[in-house]
């Protein structure tokens, strides 16, 4: 890679680091081509972005980047790294441990989820659960619909009552 390829690489890996909160590392290395493009393949299904970096080039493309602090994940810049970029912070863990059903990596190096980093594979399980934002404000509309229901549902069969009972009365009358 020549010096210019370089720089440019490093300026299109600040550009994805500022524009993504959602960003994991993963070790692939010991994978075959075979098994690191089925991966691609189920990332690209699974609206992850996907790519195998220099460790030392996405350093700089951490520094590089305003106003977030990459702290600890810089320390996991060891070995062979795959990035992974998605718009849930749980797509790229619960495709993680999906492949690992089969395979025995990529083994989550850290992730960086708006703002908050987490180190270490032991955190898949854990960021696999989060919650996206869409399934939040899903949750968050059936508690606020759930009370208006029961109000709808309670004047129902109220009214269905009071109906009732003014029909027997209207009955009785008579």
């Amino acid at each position: 890679m020549t010096k210019e390829e370089k720089a440019k690489y490093v300026e299109e890996l600040t550009a994805d680091l500022a524009d993504n909160n959602v960003i994991y590392l993963t070790d692939t290395a010991e994978l075959t081509v075979e098994v690191i493009n089925s991966l691609r393949r189920k990332a690209f299904n699974a609206n992850v972005k996907m790519r195998v970096v220099k460790n030392t080039l996405l350093e700089k493309a951490m520094d590089n980047v305003e106003g977030k602090d990459f702290g600890q994940l810089k320390e996991t810049l060891k070995g062979a790294t795959s990035i992974m970029f998605a718009e849930a912070g749980n797509a790229p863990a619960k495709l993680i441990k999906d492949f690992r059903k089969k395979e025995d990596r990529p083994i989550l190096k850290g992730a960086w989820i708006d703002e908050g980093i987490y180190v270490g594979d032991d955190q898949l399980t854990m960021l696999s659960e989060i919650k996206s934002k869409e399934e939040l404000i899903g949750e968050i509309i059936t508690l606020l619909q759930s009370p208006a229901k029961n109000v709808v549902s309670g004047l129902k069969g109220a009214g269905g009552k009071l109906a009732g009972i003014l029909k027997t009365l209207e009955e009785r009358a008579q």
